[in-house]
């Protein structure tokens, strides 16, 4: 990777080529540590600029713009980047950096016992750790097309406080998240997967109303119509396969499942589980009112071939008894296209949403998540 450096208003120079161990593009704790070294000041990736080569948000030569605050470092003469850009997300730019530093200081409430440490970056999201004598505090941005994730873990925490973390501050489009010990649920054992299901599926049966603020997609045909009508790379036969799917949505209702609040991103890699007990799911940024069958299939999409039956008829099993009469089983068979369609239209409001350099992330996806959806069918 390599790095075009700023300082303020002032373009430092450039840094690398060199190598990193974690091929992610949007993972850049390694890449900031080998900044440090180089400028001898905490620096932090603002976005992306370029790709040479790579594939699926991975791989390949990256260079990013990075913001080394106060670094008097004399580098070998910066390439060109573009200027302002209005879609650019406010922890991109140094100034919009700063500011959230400056509020989590405020709201943690503790002072810090060193810099503010960079975890990941890219037009989703910037993470940050903050460490602190009473343990670490996590700092997350959001951009404005992402749900309120305060707002979420609240509606959550009315019905079962243990299923979420602790939110120690919030603001629009920021929130401040006490730390989880334990590790991401990847491979989490088999009691601990069926744990977390159960336990969010009785709290989707309870928050069965929408939620303020979060997006009503209990009837997304609509969403789908539209997105249809741009001009994505689809043949006409694509486009008439897709529009055929969307009387699905009136059979997934007729299944006997709510509509409820409905994670969105809901593979166990968004659950922390602290020496396998129950874990606690994040990353609520894609919640939003809908099917929750929805989450029943990304679960199921992101577990390991032999697991997944097990996990399925847990997640069947759990809703079975959240709601007598309903027909879980079906309600997955029924919604495995209308998931594909389900994220082709939110792929594409991340695509509205972000600046031009940063669509290399998703600019395929829209597209690709018809053809899914198709193929499912």
């Amino acid at each position: 990777m390599s790095a075009v450096v700023t300082s303020g208003d002032r373009c430092v120079g450039t840094v690398g080529p060199f190598a990193v161990e974690v091929p992610w593009w949007a993972e850049v704790e390694q890449v900031v540590a080998r900044l440090r070294e180089v400028l001898g000041v905490p620096a932090y990736v603002l976005r992306l600029l370029g790709v040479d080569g790579g594939d699926g948000m991975r791989d390949g030569h990256v260079t990013y713009h990075v913001e080394a605050f106060g670094t008097t470092a004399s580098l070998p003469a910066a390439a060109l980047f573009a200027g302002d850009d209005p879609l650019r997300a406010r922890w991109a730019t140094a100034a919009g950096l700063r500011g959230l530093f400056d509020w989590a200081r405020d709201a943690v409430g503790v002072p810090l016992t060193g810099p503010i440490e960079q975890r990941k970056t890219w037009n989703l999201a910037g993470l940050f750790r903050l460490p602190t004598a009473d343990g670490p505090v996590w700092l997350k941005a959001l951009p404005p097309f992402a749900a309120d994730e305060a707002r979420v873990v609240a509606a959550i925490g009315a019905v079962d406080p243990t299923l979420v973390p602790t939110v120690v501050a919030s603001a629009p489009g920021r929130v401040l998240l006490a730390d989880l010990p334990g590790e991401d649920c990847w491979h989490a054992p088999a009691d601990v997967l069926a744990s977390g299901v159960r336990r969010f599926v009785r709290v989707q049966s309870v928050l069965d109303a929408p939620v303020p603020g979060l997006l009503d997609r209990s009837e997304p045909a609509d969403d789908v119509r539209a997105l249809l009508d741009r001009d994505l790379g689809l043949t006409r036969a694509e486009v008439a396969g897709a529009l055929a799917l969307l009387p699905r949505w009136r059979e997934l209702a007729d299944c006997g499942l709510p509509s409820t609040l409905v994670h969105g991103d809901f593979h166990s890699g968004n659950w922390r589980s602290d020496r396998g007990g129950p874990p606690v799911v994040l990353d609520f940024a894609d919640a939003h009112f809908g099917s929750p069958a929805l989450d029943g299939l990304r679960l199921t999409d992101f577990t390991a071939p032999d697991r997944k039956p097990a996990v399925r008829a847990v997640w069947v099993e759990a809703w079975r008894t959240a709601r007598p009469g309903s027909d879980p089983a079906r309600a997955l068979a029924i919604a495995e296209p209308l998931a594909h369609l389900y994220y082709a239209v939110r792929y594409q409001e991340f695509l509205d949403g972000i600046e031009e350099s940063e669509r290399i992330y998703h600019r395929d996806d829209p597209a690709s998540s018809i053809r899914s959806a198709l193929a499912s069918a």
